[in-house]
């Protein structure tokens, strides 16, 4: 050992944190420069570094369903091109089949040299407005195979060589996407992010010299193996599972796609174990997930169930051995099934179905299940807009969150978004979405009393209703949880389901079925709300303190409290002078555990 290789915890503190930094600073670029509202309004990207051996080094803040396989990506950049990694080269990938999420994620690679060396490979991945599907959607739910969703795809493809942009790509996106000068904003924005990390890690590679940064590579991805060791050694030997199903679409799926997963915990060994493999086969729909969502949704369940200081890289995923089939609906997809819905639906049911398994080891362990479901309020809108000539438009909206679940500790979040974004992404501004699409939001608000009951409930449903100014507006959405909702757990209730309906021009109501392909029209909108969050133990143990500031704040009706709480109040809501009566609670409570 020397003084460059000897493990040192305050250097390894100090460029671990430094590699944070420029993650940030590359989720920033993204942010400022993108054009797009799913972007830069919603957030619906995330930034990594791997390494040259392609470990998951670093994400800050990615959303856990991208950065997770970020590796992948970095290891299918390097096989498709091998020795022909060259300094100043940026690459393009998208390909679900080959290390990505779904077509939708664009995904910029720059491999990073210092004196000749490949050390770094950095990764921005962002969803983007259009890929030229055959319908306005990136979420093509009824896609009976790739070639039907229609998505342009890049496995791996050079977009830049010695820093010069290999126009062949530009111009093949543009004749095929919707909104082309739109993409090429995101697109450049895209390559600026994974540039700007470029630039940082040489600065930092200069400052500390490649033995010092080999040494960090190390010793970082073995600390926080260590910290994932520490952690499972904690938890008690268990075989735990957990069942579920996504729900049904038409006469292609009347029963739904039942789900299982098993997790088994060896604490001796320190290994956790995640078991898809007793799953359906691939289906004839967009509901494929991905060899990188699967992997990145059950292992984003386990990592909500423990220590949440620990590092999430290469290093603690050695403690997490996955078992997939080929050809399974969330294992390895066999080709040319789709997979264009992979980063949410049943992604979203593997999240909760592992954490809701993790429960089961006993009072603080797990979480309940996360409110699920892409419903209006993240639909993807367009069409004309006739303040702008007519112009073109396409977006996916992100007014919409589903509820949080509960925890051992903690109440659901009502910014949860859903399991597999837990909470990282932004909600749209409507102010912002009615300025760049012809867009009016009528209203968005919580719903009241729908939250699952618990000692800790679940976040309550949001609900919305918007329409088109002018022109004709296509909405599409492929929303889970309107038969299915989430389950609570350890006593907790379960959410409410989803539900929409379209607003004729009289008033008239028709309620919406789970997949929506339609068209609103001047005067027509759409109301609805998404899934709202699972409780955690049993409601009669929740403060009656907590139940009266729920009502208080709107969260709860006071009709729930004492139905479902066992809370019982004086005085009047309207007035504020609502209180708990302590002794009519106390024997209401005994009598309903009796």
């Amino acid at each position: 050992m020397t003084e460059e290789t000897r493990f040192d915890p305050y250097m390894t503190a100090i460029i671990a944190n430094r590699i944070d930094g420029i993650v940030r600073e590359m989720t920033n670029t993204l942010l400022r420069a993108a054009r797009s509202a799913v972007i830069n309004s919603a957030r619906d990207f995330s930034c990594s570094i791997c390494t040259a051996d392609d470990q998951l080094l670093a994400s800050a803040e990615g959303l856990p369903i991208h950065i997770f396989g970020s590796h992948m990506q970095a290891a299918a950049m390097r096989q498709a091109h091998g020795d022909d990694l060259k300094e100043g080269d940026c690459y393009l990938h998208n390909d679900p089949y080959t290390g990505n999420t779904h077509a939708a994620d664009h995904t910029f690679l720059v491999p990073v040299f210092f004196e000749g060396e490949h050390l770094f490979t950095t990764v921005a991945k962002a969803h983007q407005a259009d890929t030229g599907n055959s319908l306005p959607t990136t979420y093509m739910a009824g896609a009976k195979d790739q070639y039907a969703e229609g998505s342009l795809i890049f496995p791996s493809v050079r977009i830049q060589r010695d820093h010069r942009m290999i126009e062949d790509v530009v111009r093949m996106c543009r004749a095929r996407i919707r909104v082309p000068d739109q993409w090429y904003g995101d697109f450049l924005a895209g390559i600026g992010a994974a540039r700007v990390a470029e630039r940082r890690l040489k600065e930092l590679c200069a400052k500390y010299g490649r033995a010092q940064i080999k040494t960090f590579i190390r010793d970082w991805l073995d600390y926080s193996e260590q910290r994932m060791v520490q952690a499972i050694k904690k938890l008690p030997k268990a075989s735990l599972t957990r069942s579920g199903a996504h729900d049904p679409f038409g006469e292609l799926l009347p029963d739904g796609i039942p789900l299982k997963v098993t997790v088994a915990i060896d604490p001796d060994e320190a290994m956790v174990e995640i078991d898809l493999l007793d799953n359906p086969d691939n289906v004839d729909c967009g509901f494929n997930e991905s060899e990188a969502c699967a992997t990145a949704a059950s292992i984003a369940g386990v990592f909500n169930s423990i220590d949440p200081t620990i590092p999430r890289n290469s290093g603690s995923f050695r403690r997490i051995r996955m078992h997939l089939r080929d050809g399974a609906v969330c294992g390895r997809p066999k080709f040319p099934h789709s997979c264009s819905v992979a980063t949410t639906n049943i992604a979203d049911r593997l999240v909760n179905l592992t954490q809701s398994a993790m429960a089961q080891i006993g009072e603080g362990y797990g979480l309940a299940e996360g409110g699920i479901g892409l419903g209006a309020g993240m639909a993807v809108v367009s069409g004309l807009d006739h303040r702008f000539g007519d112009s073109r438009y396409i977006n996916q909206l992100h007014l919409g969150s589903s509820g949080g679940p509960g925890a051992p500790q903690a109440d659901g979040w009502p910014t949860y978004g859903i399991p597999v974004i837990g909470g990282l992404m932004y909600r749209d501004s409507v102010e912002i979405d009615e300025l760049k699409h012809p867009i009016e939001v009528r209203y968005l608000r919580l719903k009241t009393g729908t939250g699952g009951a618990g000692r800790q409930r679940g976040a309550p449903a949001l609900e919305f209703e918007y329409g088109p100014k002018e022109h004709p507006m296509d909405v599409l959405w492929p929303c889970d949880g309107t038969h299915y909702p989430p389950k609570g757990v350890r006593g907790g209730q379960d959410g409410v389901r989803a539900r929409h309906f379209k607003i004729a021009t009289d008033g008239s109501e028709t309620e919406l079925p789970n997949i929506v392909v339609d068209k609103l029209f001047k005067g027509e909108r759409v109301r609805g709300h998404h899934t709202s969050g699972g409780g955690y133990g049993d409601p009669l143990d929740r403060a009656p303190a907590k139940v009266l500031k729920d009502v208080l704040d709107g969260f709860e009706t006071v009709e729930r409290a004492e139905r479902l709480y066992g809370v019982i109040f004086t005085g009047s809501l309207d007035q504020r002078t609502l209180a708990v009566d302590a002794e009519a609670t106390a024997a209401c409570r005994q009598a309903r555990s009796s």
